[in-house]
């Protein structure tokens, strides 16, 4: 018997604990499969709801951010690029040859995009989602450009000029502020937020046992 589960992962596309997080938890579902299902749904956060089309140096808005030196910003992407080494994805550096992940970006657009991805069917947006994480934190790909979001979403599949017509738009984006509101006014400020069944909170980059725990646990509990 099979216990099916709500998951809602409150993420967004410029934050690299979401990667983690994300990662880990498919890693827990693959070891509960058969004992839990899970219905996935991905709901938007924005990180830099003031950032500006052009973006920001990374390092200089993380700095200024969180009041931190360089020195520790830069040993904070090394601990991340680390984590998501571990869990098979790679995180670019700013200094890599071709040019990396130098620049954080507007990300409403994308969460529009996301949006319209889980109205096309099973699997769309949890797809979209991972191809918008490796487009950014891998190739140094901007998640604001409407350009690289149309291009992404043609290749995970789903109809590339119905992306770029949605993203000339404003398309979704009563929803997605709406959606976005919601989890701020439950108490959501940093993510990932992974709810399941709409009750119990995991917060953060978890690694795979302490989300197959609490997934076993809750199951358990019916």
């Amino acid at each position: 018997m099979t216990t099916p589960l709500k998951i809602d992962f409150v993420s967004d596309v410029s934050c690299p604990w979401c990667v983690i997080g994300l990662k880990s938890l498919d890693q827990a579902l693959a070891r509960v499969a058969g004992d839990i299902s899970a219905e996935l749904h991905f709901q938007p956060f924005e990180l830099n709801p003031q950032m500006g089309p052009q973006g920001q140096d990374i390092t200089e808005h993380i700095t200024e951010k969180y009041g931190i030196t360089p020195e520790q910003a830069r040993a904070n992407r090394e601990n991340i690029r680390a984590r998501g080494a571990q869990l098979g994805f790679r995180f670019s550096m700013a200094d890599e040859p071709g040019g990396g992940r130098s620049r954080i970006y507007n990300t409403f657009d994308a969460h529009r995009l996301l949006h319209w991805a889980e109205l096309q069917g099973q699997g769309r947006q949890k797809a979209l989602k991972e191809a918008l994480f490796s487009a950014y934190f891998t190739d140094g790909q901007s998640p604001g450009s409407h350009e690289v979001l149309a291009r992404v979403a043609g290749e995970v599949g789903l109809d590339a000029a119905r992306a770029r017509e949605i993203l000339a738009s404003d398309s979704y984006a009563d929803a997605v502020r709406e959606r976005e509101q919601f989890y701020l006014s439950q108490g959501i400020h940093s993510v990932p937020a992974v709810i399941i069944n709409d009750r119990h909170l995991i917060s953060g980059g978890q690694p795979a046992e302490v989300f197959e725990q609490a997934l076993r646990q809750i199951a358990a509990a019916g």
